[in-house]
């Protein structure tokens, strides 16, 4: 069986060390998002499917910024995975640990990473050769300790896991200088106002400052 996250494509994402994870709510903001993002330094994003707009802007997003990694998120029924397929996504991701949307991505060579929370939830992904996965929600469940701990007994296979919900500038570098963790999720540093906003500068600074904490202390 293939791996259901590409290696090449966990090995971009680990360099960038980060994703931006983002709510678009008009298609047109998608280009200048990326600007500003990889003005900060950023060339990893997810793309929620939170919005009617999202698919329309990811498409946007990936003919304005062919380099920039763009994945799509809160990808809940089999049925997204072709759609965001056609959008360009790179890769997708879910809240959660669903077999019809793991199978269905498996079924288009979509590079998938579900959300995990448990053993049973990681042992659930595993079935379907996952060796990425998402940490969702990171602090509340409770953070990198529980991580480690929940991961111990998997650390053999190469597990890496991309944390997400509750993180900022002041709590991540526990996780950035973890070696369990491939990228940290960020929806901080270009939260749904200040796209909205178009604040495009306050999001520069935002992944300037967090591309130069995980610079200056990743291992």
């Amino acid at each position: 069986m293939k791996l259901a996250f590409s290696s090449d494509l966990a090995e971009r994402v680990a360099q960038n060390g980060i994703i931006a994870v983002v709510v678009i709510d008009k298609a047109e903001h998608a280009a200048p998002l990326a600007d500003a993002l990889a003005q900060g330094g950023i060339g990893a994003v997810e793309l929620t499917l939170r919005t009617p707009e999202a698919l329309d802007a990811m498409k946007r997003m990936r003919a304005h910024a062919p380099d920039m990694i763009v994945g799509a998120g809160t990808v809940l029924f089999p049925e997204q995975v072709r759609q965001v397929c056609d959008a360009g996504a790179h890769f997708a991701v879910a809240p959660g640990m669903n077999r019809r949307v793991m199978q269905a991505a498996a079924d288009a060579g979509l590079s998938f990473a579900p959300g995990i929370a448990t053993p049973s939830d990681i042992e659930a992904a595993l079935e379907y050769n996952c060796r990425v996965m998402k940490f969702f929600p990171a602090e509340v469940s409770g953070g990198i300790s529980y991580l480690r701990n929940m991961a111990a007994p998997y650390k053999h296979l190469g597990i890496r896991y991309i944390p997400l919900g509750g993180l900022n500038a002041d709590n991540m570098l526990p996780y950035v200088k973890d070696e369990l963790i491939s990228a940290i999720g960020g929806s901080w540093i270009a939260p749904r106002e200040k796209i909205a906003a178009q604040d495009w500068a306050g999001i520069a600074a935002s992944a300037k400052q967090a591309m130069e904490l995980i610079s200056k202390n990743r291992k």
